[in-house]
């Protein structure tokens, strides 16, 4: 494929604001409520110095590759393939691109969860009317980025300007109603203190905050539209650093506000109901006319990082090359008829779910954890072979970077509990058949590895249809 011309290249701005795009969005305003069910202050911080910690790792690692290796420029995707070979890399862009869909699923879901608040035939955003409206919308923007990438992006940068105006304004009022009663009440929660609880506590957040920092390489996968290669490292760390702050105090200050179990008992975005707390019924409104523009930015974010995804996939042999094909705007436009179709699926989906959104969120950390293991095993892999980060660091140094982002990555996915792993292998697996298909069809043959990878999934996705079949798992 031909370089992107002037009118298709990002500026450290924009890819700055996919990064910010991407990961605030529907996570944010949910957070006071999702937070209080699990852990009181103590939990919540040491939960955010974990992810904090890891996924700056992780964002240090982006950031080398993209100077390391600048002949990779679809992000996510072509790491896990350098690494560990085709399989590895069909299964990074399958799982990243189904957990691009489960977000944009979870966006849909609160927009409709919101208009619940004033429109009660909305309902917690998963009923009838909300699974057509949503519907509605999500073929609307499956034609407004037809139009173009630079035009989305220039949107996407609108739209995430204006999403922090609300969550500025949300800040100021929350730190001046802050009670020193109820905050100091708030430090366990009311469970008895001790190391039990907390890590208690700290177990049962950790796969929620994967889910609010998902996004962090949206300048890596949109890597080859960069005016500048070095842009593309700079918007990941900076972009990560302004998130993880606003995420903190969002979810600290409000244990300040209600008492853990009403902000527990707050429906969704649980934001609102705190700001309805501090400042009145406007309040609320205020918030939830901000969430709708920053989840529908957020949505806006996701569709373009899972088409892309798939389409660098297609580009690279890794799946059959009509998925490749891009329109008259340089879209990858087959790619998105197939991701959006997707998407309708999951939404009509949703519809049986006990709790959609909690669901959504949680399978999107899940499935977009093992794309992000096999990044900072390759950083890894190449920093045991002698080779830094470029201008980033040196090779020891990436050694422990490397080292800590992968023990974070796979301690997270196995800190999200059997469920969530069954349950993603039956999204993985469709994709697994696909590529041994797809490799048949090339004259391939299909390595020892990637044979017992395949029947692992094969014998997982098995168990979690007998599971959801005799109920011990649920949606």
């Amino acid at each position: 494929m031909s370089p992107p011309s002037d009118r298709r290249t990002l500026s450290l701005l924009e890819l700055t604001a996919l990064v910010v795009g991407s990961m605030i969005g529907s996570g944010i305003f949910a957070l006071p409520a999702a937070f209080a069910t699990r852990t009181g202050i103590y939990g919540a911080l040491l939960a955010w110095a974990i992810a904090g910690g890891g996924m700056l790792m992780l964002a240090l690692v982006f950031q080398s590759l993209s100077r390391l290796r600048p002949d990779l420029d679809t992000g996510i995707y072509a790491y896990a393939r350098a690494g560990f070979g085709d399989f590895a890399g069909l299964l990074s862009a399958v799982g990243y691109w189904l957990g691009c869909c489960l977000a944009d699923v979870a966006c849909l879901i609160l927009i409709k969860a919101t208009l619940g608040l004033f429109i009660p035939a909305f309902g917690d955003g998963s009923n009838l009317l909300s699974i057509v409206s949503a519907s509605l919308l999500l073929w609307g923007f499956h034609f407004l980025i037809l139009r173009g990438i630079k035009e989305a992006a220039f949107l996407n940068t609108v739209a995430t300007v204006a999403k922090l105006v609300p969550l500025a304004v949300f800040l100021v009022f929350v730190v001046q109603g802050v009670r020193a009663d109820v905050f100091a009440f708030n430090l366990w929660g009311g469970d008895p203190p001790g190391a039990d609880t907390l890590l208690r506590q700290v177990r049962g957040t950790l796969l929620l905050t994967v889910f609010v920092f998902v996004g962090i390489e949206g300048a890596s996968v949109y890597s080859r539209y960069a005016r500048r290669r070095a842009d593309v490292g700079i918007a990941t760390v900076a972009g990560f650093l302004g998130v993880l702050c606003l995420l903190v105090m969002v979810t600290v200050l409000s244990y300040g506000i209600l008492l853990r179990p009403d902000l527990a008992a707050l429906r969704n975005p649980s934001m609102a109901g705190v700001m309805e707390a501090v400042a009145g019924r406007w309040g609320a409104v205020f918030i939830s006319v901000g969430l709708l523009i920053s989840v529908l930015g957020n949505y806006l974010s996701w569709s373009l990082l899972a088409a892309e995804v798939l389409h660098s996939a297609a580009l690279n042999d890794a799946m059959p090359r009509a998925l490749a094909g891009e329109n008259k705007a340089g879209v990858p436009s087959t790619a998105l008829w197939l991701t959006n179709a997707v998407i309708q699926v999951f939404l009509l989906v949703s519809w049986f779910a006990e709790y959609a959104f909690t669901l959504a969120l949680m399978m999107t950390s899940a499935m977009t954890l093992v794309p992000y293991f096999l990044v900072a095993a390759y950083q890894l892999k190449l920093a045991l072979a002698g080779q830094g980060g470029g201008d980033a660091a040196p090779a020891a140094t990436m050694r422990w970077i490397a080292g800590a982002a992968s023990v974070y990555t796979a301690a997270m996915l196995l800190a999200g509990g059997s469920r969530y792993l069954l349950l993603s292998s039956l999204l993985y697996l469709p994709g697994a058949v696909l590529f041994w298909a797809w490799q048949r069809h090339r004259g391939v043959a299909f390595r020892r590895g990637e044979a017992v990878v395949l029947c692992l999934l094969g014998a997982m996705a098995l168990s979690a249809l007998v599971a959801l079949g005799t109920g011990r798992l649920r949606l």
